[in-house]
Parts: C-alpha cells; sequence; structure tokens
C-alpha cells in the first residue's frame, strides 16, 4: 500500500512530519512553503504579441530536451513510497518514462552503495547513458568509492546532493556525510569525468561556492523540505541566486513544482530548468513508463499554454516581468 494519500492538491499538509514517507520534515513547513511561494507569484496575462509558433525545446549542460524538465533523484522506494521495487527496476521504468517524454531523469543513492547507488547509475547506463547521477555528501572514502563506479559507466552527468548532510541516518553511518567546501566541492569536479552538478543550494553564498569549485549547475533545492524544517521556499531564494550567478553556471530548481504555470513561473525568476519529484514518482509507480510519459506531456501542454498567454514563442522570452510575486 502506498504511503502517499494522493491529495487532491499535494502541498505537505497532510503528510507533514511523516519519515520515512513523503512529508516534509518535522512541522513540514519546509515543504508547504515550496508550493505557497509558487502560489504567490502570478503569471501576467498578455496576448498582444505577434502569432507564431512555441517551441519549449532547449539544451542544458549540451542534452537536448523536449523542455527543461528533469525528474528529481528518488531513492528507497520501498521505505519511502511503501512499494514493492526493486531501486533498478524504478529507475529503468524512470529514465525510459523520461527519455520517451524527452526529458532526464537523475537516479539516487543512499547506505548501500550497491543497492542505492550502482543499480540506479547502471540502469542510466543501460539507457545509452541518459541520466544524471546523483551522489550523497559522504566523506572522501564513500565518494570515492562512487566516483570509481561510475567510471565504468555512461551517465549524462553527475550530482551531488549536499543538503543530505542533514539526513541524521546518513550522518551516524559507517561512511557518513559531511557538509562541503569549495575545495572539496572541486575535488569531486576534477574527479569525474563529464558535468557536476550541486544540488541543495538555498543562499547566495552557496550559489558562488559551486561557481568557485567549478561545477557546471546548481540545483536550488531544499531537498523537498526533508532535510530542514522552516526554510523559505525554493521559489523565494531563486530570484536572487539567479541575479548573482546567472550566466556564470546553469540554475535549476526544484520543490513544490506541480505544473506547467509552476515551470513557467520558476523559467521567469532565473531558473534554466526544473526537476520535479513526488508528482513524477508516484506516476512510474503507479503507471510505469507510459505513466511518466503521459504526466510530462501534460506538463509539456500546460507549459505551451502559458507561454501561449504571455506572448512567448521561446524558452528565452520567459523573463522577470512575465510574473508579478506577491508578497
Amino acid at each position: 500500500m502506498l504511503k502517499c494519500r494522493e491529495c487532491k492538491e499535494c502541498n505537505g499538509l497532510a503528510c507533514r512530519g511523516e519519515i520515512p514517507g513523503l512529508g516534509g520534515k518535522d512541522s513540514g513547513r519546509a515543504f508547504i512553503n515550496n508550493v505557497e511561494a509558487l502560489k504567490r507569484v502570478r503569471i501576467n496575462m498578455d496576448v498582444c504579441a505577434e502569432p507564431g509558433e512555441i517551441t519549449t525545446e532547449t539544451e542544458i549542460l549540451g542534452i537536448p530536451m523536449s523542455m527543461p524538465v528533469f525528474s528529481a533523484p528518488v531513492a528507497g522506494i520501498k521505505n519511502n513510497y511503501g512499494y514493492d521495487i526493486g531501486e533498478y527496476e524504478y529507475s529503468q521504468l524512470m529514465l525510459q518514462g523520461c527519455a520517451d517524454a524527452g526529458i532526464i531523469g537523475f537516479t539516487g543513492d543512499g547506505i548501500d552503495p550497491e543497492e542505492l547507488f550502482a543499480k540506479p547509475a547502471r540502469a542510466i547506463h543501460d539507457l545509452g547513458g541518459r541520466g544524471i547521477a546523483t551522489i550523497k555528501p559522504w566523506v572522501k572514502e564513500g565518494v570515492d568509492l562512487r566516483i570509481g563506479i561510475l567510471k565504468d559507466l555512461k551517465t549524462s552527468a553527475a550530482a551531488m546532493d549536499i543538503d543530505a548532510a542533514g539526513l541524521p541516518l546518513l550522518r551516524a553511518g559507517k561512511t557518513p556525510v559531511e557538509t562541503k567546501t569549495a575545495a572539496s566541492l572541486r575535488y569531486i569536479k576534477e574527479s569525474l569525468d563529464r558535468p557536476f552538478i550541486v544540488k541543495g543550494v538555498m543562499t547566495v553564498h552557496a550559489a558562488l561556492t559551486a561557481v568557485e569549485a567549478g561545477a557546471d549547475a546548481i540545483v536550488v533545492s531544499n531537498h523537498g523540505g526533508r532535510v530542514m524544517d522552516d526554510t523559505p521556499g525554493t521559489a523565494e531564494v531563486l530570484p536572487a541566486i539567479a541575479d548573482a550567478v546567472k550566466g556564470k553556471i546553469t540554475i535549476l530548481v526544484d520543490g513544490g513544482i506541480r505544473s506547467g504555470n509552476d515551470i513557467f513561473k520558476c523559467l521567469a525568476l532565473g531558473a534554466d530548468g526544473v526537476l520535479i519529484g513526488r508528482p513524477l514518482a508516484l506516476a512510474c509507480i503507479k503507471g510505469g513508463s507510459e505513466g511518466v510519459k503521459a504526466l510530462a506531456d501534460k506538463y509539456r501542454d500546460q507549459l505551451k499554454q502559458a507561454m501561449l498567454m504571455t506572448g512567448c514563442h521561446t524558452l528565452a522570452d520567459i523573463t522577470r516581468d512575465k510574473v508579478t510575486v506577491k508578497e
């Protein structure tokens, strides 16, 4: 039985504090803040524009995509979602659904390096390398082990979700996680033979640290509200981060994104692309690769409609003036 209640509105209220599960940490406010922050962003309808073809196609980190959307890294499906499926099988279905929709999937990581990291990364390799493997912020021993695994596997990029340094089970493990500096992130970047993404950036300081480390991209993320209570919503901090590092590094964002309109809002606030977690994971669990593609196609249709109603023909047309942020 799924742990998710599948609420009509996925806003973190019903599942607050439910970890393992899909809720936000403690009071759940960080998860809730992600959703509420996006609600305060209003789209400025303006159809006084030249008619023409609308395209959501883009290229991120050298990867051609049908729209700037990634599935977020998810691991521990049995434990967190309550669904009896292996990590390789889940990753295979998610990545295939993403590929069919013309988008890209991230895979996850966990205490068991074989089951929770190597098998999902292998699923990327078996799909021709179309996917991004995520490494937890382990101490050097754990990082080196996973980089060694990746040397024999083809992936589009590798990421580190540095915000996972706050997960208690990982901190207490045999190979613990730790916070990261520019120097330790630079070591990872230089040890990889592919683009490197730093996920878990919530301040301008962290974004500039990623730039200093030579990272290729950041993900503005509070880990879905699952590592620290009472953080701002990601849409609240995204504009300042974009103002500081736009053009220096690729900017991605996740947290509470539930529609094509939300994707539009994030792009207007300065993101180059978005990650979507819970909705795509549930679509995969319930409908396999077909379910993932169907939901991604829905998001793309919604994004194109938002572009039509704001006079945008390409993603480059989605600028800050296309939205109003309600205080």
